[in-house]
């Protein structure tokens, strides 16, 4: 039967946090199946693992985003963290270490000043949904991924617009935060992601083989095992 305007859902427009790994493209997906047209954004802020921004890209293509942008911003002259200075990625650290305290790999303030982009983006769209891919269960100690900061940063944005002080409500969607790695795995899988597109590797090669090795390769390669699959990401080791 031939769609008409009569039944056919009204098209929601949400902006996206896309980093190129596996639990933003899992988002994006879950988002797309909620009949949201996607604008996606991605930055470029000076990580070591700029291989990711390519991944980005590929799964913009693939998942039919309406528009995708890529934002340079240098959170490296900051310092403060492994991902963006010469500190050493932390390698092989134990379930206990990774659950306890906050990692070198933290970068200060970064998805508060993502999402501030997002925010920005959604009101010259006219959107009110944001959605994220943070985690709360299986991460690594990050305190911009706790439910306590989104929320708290949704209240700040429904203050901060012309488009909230006139009446809209703008939603930031976590629809990852209480699901486990493999849980997460299995909702892509089942909405047809493709994790070869994806790159998780806090410390690649330069030509994006994945470590194996720092806390993102544990735990998503623990989710795969956990889900009794083959991660199909290429790692310097084939050791799980």
């Amino acid at each position: 039967m031939v769609e008409t305007s009569v039944n056919r859902k009204p098209e929601r427009t949400a902006v996206l946090l896309l980093s190129g790994g596996l639990d933003s493209t899992t988002t994006a997906a879950m988002a797309r199946a909620d009949g949201y047209s996607i604008f996606a954004l991605t930055f470029r802020y000076g990580q070591r693992h700029s291989h990711e921004i390519d991944c980005a890209v590929r799964i913009a293509a693939a998942m039919g985003v309406k528009r995708h942008e890529i934002i340079d911003i240098d959170l490296g002259r900051l310092g403060g963290s492994a991902l963006t200075g010469d500190i050493p990625v932390p390698k092989n650290r134990a379930n206990a270490e990774m659950e306890s305290g906050i990692p070198l790999t933290y970068v200060p303030a970064r998805n508060t000043i993502f999402l501030a982009y997002a925010l920005g983006w959604a009101e010259v769209l006219n959107a009110n949904d944001i959605f994220i891919g943070v985690n709360a269960v299986d991460y690594s100690g990050y305190p911009d991924c706790r439910p306590e900061f989104i929320a708290a940063f949704e209240t700040m944005a429904n203050l901060a617009t012309r488009a909230t002080v006139q009446g809209q409500r703008l939603t930031i969607h976590t629809p990852l935060l209480h699901l486990s790695k493999q849980q997460i795995i299995e909702r892509g899988l089942a909405l047809g992601v493709d994790y070869g597109l994806t790159s998780t590797c806090y410390d690649p090669s330069a030509n994006g083989i994945a470590c194996g090795a720092c806390d993102a390769c544990q735990l998503r390669r623990k989710g795969f095992r956990n889900a009794g699959l083959t991660d199909p990401a290429p790692y310097a080791s084939n050791e799980a």
